[in-house]
């Protein structure tokens, strides 16, 4: 059996003994809104501050917004402006760090060559007596 109210459960009945008018109405001809009107009306005041509080914080977070990209589209103009003399510092670190690495190799080859210069004095006397007894050897 469907409830149509919750007052349904509470069917007419007599008082116990002889018949006698009904206890409770069948149905309630105001039903549930006009009982709970009460209850909604105390509550209105609480409604209506929750629903500032919400427009509060919305104007709020709006200003929030509004401000934090304020702020982004500050510091990227900064960056923006700082751009240029970053690449420039960093174009010239590169170009030290490159000259560095070159003149590192380059001492590197001059210690190999002297080192190779060093061994063909070293063995030149010895190649010229064998190109000589080679010379003097052919008939």
């Amino acid at each position: 059996m469907a409830w149509q109210s919750i007052l349904d459960r509470f069917r007419p009945v007599g008082a116990p003994g002889p018949a006698g008018p009904a206890g409770v109405p069948s149905q309630d001809a105001t039903g549930p809104a006009a009982e709970l009107a009460a209850v909604f009306e105390a509550l209105r005041p609480d409604v209506e501050q929750a629903s500032r509080t919400v427009a509060e914080a919305r104007v709020r977070a709006q200003r929030l917004v509004a401000d934090a990209r304020d702020g982004a589209a500050a510091e990227l103009a900064a960056a923006r402006s700082r751009a240029p003399a970053v690449r420039e510092e960093a174009r010239l670190a590169a170009e030290q760090q490159a000259a560095s690495e070159a003149e590192a190799l380059t001492a590197r080859a001059d210690a190999e060559v002297a080192v190779l210069a060093e061994r063909g004095r070293a063995r030149l006397p010895g190649m010229v007596d064998d190109v000589l007894s080679r010379l003097v050897e052919q008939p």
